[in-house]
Formats: C-alpha cells, structure tokens, sequence
C-alpha cells in the first residue's frame, strides 16, 4: 500500500473512499476500521471521558455515512474531513454542556504491566495532561491534539483548521507555553 504524503491517504484508501461514495456499506467499514481509533482518540483527548468519546466516534461516522456524497477528496484527505466533523460535534457537544473542564477519572488498567505503582503514576501523568490541555483554548486544544497525539504535519493541521501554516506553528507554541506553565504550577 503506497502513501502520498501529499494528498494525506493511500491509493487503496482513495479506492474506499470512492466505493462509499457510491453507497458501499462495505467500503465504509473498511473505513471505519481504518480511522476509528484515531478518531477515538482525538475525541477522548478533548471530552475527557470514555462513554462520551465512545458516543461522539459513533456520531462522526454516523455522520460521515449520512454525509459521504458530499465528500470531496480534493478538498482535504478523508482523515481530515472525520476530524472536522469530530471538532464540530465536540463544539456541539461543549455547547450543550457548558462544562468545558469536566474530567472523569479513568483508573489505567494495564494487565501485563508488573509494577503497579509505575502503572498508578502514568495513569496520574496522563490525566493530569489531559487537564491541562482542556485548559488551553480551542485552537490551541486543536493543534496540540492534531500534532503530538494524532501525528499530523504542520500542512495538514493547516489545511484541516483553514489556517496559514506559520499560524498554526505560532498557536502550538503558545499551546506549549501555556501547557509548561500549568503543569509547572501543579508541581
């Protein structure tokens, strides 16, 4: 399977996307199973929690399904397009809620790990990141997510968030200071 970098997907997947466009559900699977996780896991890192990731993952694509004719590969790589819709039901979600801090707390649970205190500690590491990465704004939340836990390019962040390059470079410094300095005063 190659990869273009530039148009951010592999031509199998270009193949995919085209079936379901067309309405195979089975292409769409295929899809699905490609991208969940990350989709997934983006989402978690901006609502805190597993139960309201899991349901907000199921509405992307619900989403995405309902929407997949609209889909324009030139526009942006498919990736890009399941994040948008994943920032605009996380902005719905937030909306709704008007509680942009909650964070439920999630015990790591890691069978093969022999040291349970190691365990316990990067449980609190992780969680105490996740705080403070909701504490920055919404771009800021964006391209930290984007950039270190999904592994996007600067490009990529660009063309996804409609922003020039070098802005998305100056917000993830900021980001990065502003992440520094809280997790410096929790200390």
């Amino acid at each position: 399977m190659k990869q273009n970098r530039s148009e951010g997907q592999t031509s199998d997947e270009t193949i995919l996307v085209q079936r379901a466009i067309g309405h195979d559900a089975e292409a769409f699977g295929r899809l699905y199973d490609i991208h969940v996780d990350r989709v997934y896991r983006h989402i978690y890192y901006r609502v805190g929690n597993e139960a309201d990731a899991e349901d907000l993952t199921q509405q992307v694509f619900l989403k995405a399904w309902q929407a997949i004719g609209r889909y324009k590969k030139m526009a942006s790589p498919f990736i890009a397009w399941l994040m948008t819709i994943s920032h605009n039901l996380v902005v719905d979600f937030y909306r709704t809620r008007k509680d942009k801090t909650h964070l439920e707390a999630e015990v790591l649970s890691d069978d093969s790990a022999p040291d349970p205190e190691r365990v316990a500690e990067a449980s609190f590491e992780q969680q105490r990141l996740q705080k403070a990465i909701l504490q920055l704004g919404d771009d800021e939340q964006q391209v930290v997510i984007l950039r270190f836990i999904e592994g996007f390019e600067f490009a990529e962040i660009a063309s996804l968030l409609k922003k020039k390059e070098g802005n998305i470079r100056v917000i993830l410094h900021r980001a990065l200071v502003k992440l520094r300095d809280t997790l410096e005063k929790e200390s």
